[in-house]
């Protein structure tokens, strides 16, 4: 059979000219460049490639094993938090980041545990020798980390059997925090101190940490995120030249955490990217070569409020690529995380994404499943090149928190993030649910409520007792008040409230903001805030324009008036009357705009529209088009979300509202 997948005329027997030949019969004059792509970090995606056979499978996870099923418990109350972890170990899941009050990626929630009633509490019916545990706890990790110790030795728990992790990245905190908020050296100090205190016990703690989440949130693209977790990676290594430590164990001391997201082939690269570029630094170092732990988590920044059951289809993208390419442990944030405090189906839902693809598809099985393919190679060794010059630059700054103290670091992503922004303002970068396909009649879907028994009065630890830390001095000292039944404060301290220099946020939330805004004027006025559609012509030439032009103005909130078939624009103008709308857009093909636009604008305008719209581009005759009463035009790859924005302005003066009432996002 001609195009078989065996034979002299199978479809891999076809050379890349010929494809090429057919191709450009298929472009029909347009240029080949118009097939090809670039990513966040400018490099350049082609639309074939060749398979390698140059290049070897990738050493990813150690030997043939599952990933660690990590499930985030961030719930308030540990005995409500209790119930989630065995409910989740009893789902399959074989780790847990356990997220304290006071972290920064809590979100305003996270396990209010300060002493060892409340670890008791957590961890009952808990066999911690058999999970592995993920701790973060904002810049008060160590101490959480030293009471968790602490909670081990009073249950008579080996160390040596129970792996803990910190998820406390000391220079993304400190680019989170206001200058002056946060002692760097302090939170470094404590680490070291955590790491000789456990030296002889055989305990696998991770005490550092290099964590990409707070970059990517904050916009920065994959190969800045993968440039700043090495320069942190790299700094904790410093430290540890004065800790007395034996080199050849640190490697073994530190995890690296990176963001999976939805796009499928950048996440595989930049896990696989990750093994790469921390082999190097190893070398550089002089260090020996080993493998640490490569954890990977869900986007926050990709998360939608607004149809929130469309993030399952992007978790499981992410964690599909996370697995792919070769992280220890995922951790799939829930759907409805950006909506409030996941309940049990969605955190069931986040746990059963990762089940699914490591127990039906048994996606861990293979080696290096991407090793070979043309596509992902060369994205993977672009992403180390872009990475490596970025890492080399805040090296070349002095290290990272002399280029966080220049701002150096928060420029990047700044542009990026503007970047970034302006692709989603004007859908390049759609997001399905809430830029593209609104659904305005959507059912809010359920989460946990916030409410706790405030819990009794606990006594703090007397921390001016507390020697300096370094040696191992200060863990022990805090593991013995505890176990005396202090409580520690640091734990539940919440991050202050200072303004951030590295500000982070969901890529859908100003489209969100605005959906809330239409929400308030329909709560307010007892309807949603609607244009007119003016719909010229037949139902053929308007309706692939008033389908997109209504999705459009959706993503906003705004309610389109349903396009009809006008008989004549008398009719036209009526139906405008007694749509109570005081907006409209202009609806057709570009033949009937030709012929109709103008006068149909002018009466339209006459008949008291306060501001139209024309979907699509107006070429030549935008001047005339202006003159005779369009305002502005709605196409693709516009400034929609300005466009939005403008339209609530005017609906709130229409409605004799106050814009701040409405919170139109400014």
């Amino acid at each position: 059979m001609p195009l078989s997948f065996t034979g002299p005329d199978s479809f891999y027997s076809v050379d890349e000219n010929a494809w090429w030949e057919s191709v450009d019969l298929a472009l029909k004059g347009r240029s080949r460049q118009t097939l090809f792509g670039s990513t966040e970090d400018g490099l350049e995606i082609t639309p074939i490639y060749s398979r390698r056979s140059d290049v070897p499978a990738r050493e990813l996870r150690t030997g043939a094993q599952n990933w660690t099923l990590m499930q985030r418990v961030e719930i308030p109350d540990p005995v409500a938090a209790n119930a989630q972890i065995i409910e989740d170990l009893q789902g399959g899941a074989d780790g847990f980041e356990l997220v304290f009050a006071g972290a920064g990626t809590s979100d305003g929630h996270g396990i209010h545990a300060s002493d060892l009633a409340d670890f008791e509490a957590l961890f009952d019916g808990v066999l911690l020798d058999l999970v592995k545990i993920r701790v973060n706890a904002g810049a008060g990790t160590p101490e959480a980390v030293a009471l968790l110790l602490a909670f081990l030795d009073q249950r008579g728990i080996a160390l040596a059997d129970v792996e803990i992790a910190s998820g406390f990245d000391p220079f993304a905190w400190l680019a989170s925090r206001a200058p002056g908020s946060f002692e760097l050296q302090s939170a470094l100090r404590q680490a070291a101190d955590l790491l000789h205190a456990t030296e002889k016990s055989g305990v696998s703690l991770r005490t550092l940490n290099a964590d990409g989440q707070a970059w990517h949130n904050a916009g920065a693209t994959p190969a800045q995120e993968l440039g700043l977790v090495l320069a942190s990676a790299t700094a904790q290594l410093r430290m540890l030249e004065d800790t007395g430590l034996k080199p050849e164990t640190w490697s073994g001391l530190m995890s690296l955490a990176l963001v999976a997201d939805a796009d499928q082939f950048g996440t595989i690269a930049k896990a696989r990217a990750m093994r790469a570029l921390w082999a190097c630094v190893l070398d550089g170092a002089g260090l020996p070569q080993s493998q640490t732990k490569l954890h990977m988590s869900s986007s926050f920044r990709m998360l939608t409020g607004r149809d929130p059951w469309v993030n399952l289809l992007r978790n499981t993208v992410a964690v599909f690529a996370a697995g792919i390419g070769g992280a220890d442990s995922i951790c799939a944030l829930p759907h409805t995380f950006a909506v409030g405090l996941p309940d049990q189906l969605a955190r069931r839902l986040a746990r059963n994404t990762q089940a699914i693809l490591l127990e039906e598809s048994n996606l861990a099985r293979v080696k290096d499943p991407a090793a070979g393919s043309g596509a992902i190679e060369d994205r993977t060794e672009k992403l180390c090149g872009a990475a490596w010059s970025f890492f080399q630059t805040i090296e070349a700054a002095g290290g990272l928190a002399d280029a966080l103290d220049q701002g150096l670091v928060q420029k990047q992503i700044a542009t990026s993030r503007d970047e970034l922004d302006k692709n989603v303002a004007r859908r390049k970068r759609p997001i399905t649910g809430v830029s593209e396909f609104p659904n305005l009649s959507e059912k809010p879907v359920s989460v946990m409520s916030t409410s706790q028994t405030p819990s009794k009065a606990k006594t703090d630890a007397p921390r001016s007792s507390l020697p300096e830390p370094g040696t191992g001095e200060w863990t022990a000292a805090v593991k013995d008040v505890a176990l005396k039944g202090f409580a520690l404060s640091a734990i539940v301290k919440l991050p202050d409230s200072d303004s951030s220099e590295l500000d982070t946020a969901r890529l859908a939330e100003p489209f969100e903001q605005l959906r809330a805004a239409a929400e308030h004027v329909a709560e307010k006025t007892s309807k949603p805030p609607l244009v007119f559609l003016a719909t010229l012509g037949s139902l053929a030439q308007y309706t692939a324009r008033a389908t997109w032009i209504a999705n459009a103005f959706a993503a906003g909130g705004i309610d389109a008036v349903a396009p009809a078939v006008y008989p004549t624009f008398d009719a036209l103008l009526e139906a405008f009357k007694e749509s109570a709308a005081t907006i409209a857009c202009l609806v057709s093909s570009d033949s009937v705009y030709e012929s109709d636009a103008t006068d149909a604008a002018a009466r339209l305008k006459a008949a008291g529209v306060q501001y139209l719209y024309l979907a699509g581009r107006p070429g030549e005759r935008e001047a005339d088009l202006k003159d005779n009463g369009v305002d502005a035009f709605v196409y693709a790859g516009c400034d929609l979300l300005e466009i939005l924005k403008d339209a609530h302005t005017r609906l709130a003066g229409s409605e004799n509202f106050d814009n701040q009432a409405l919170e139109v996002p400014s």
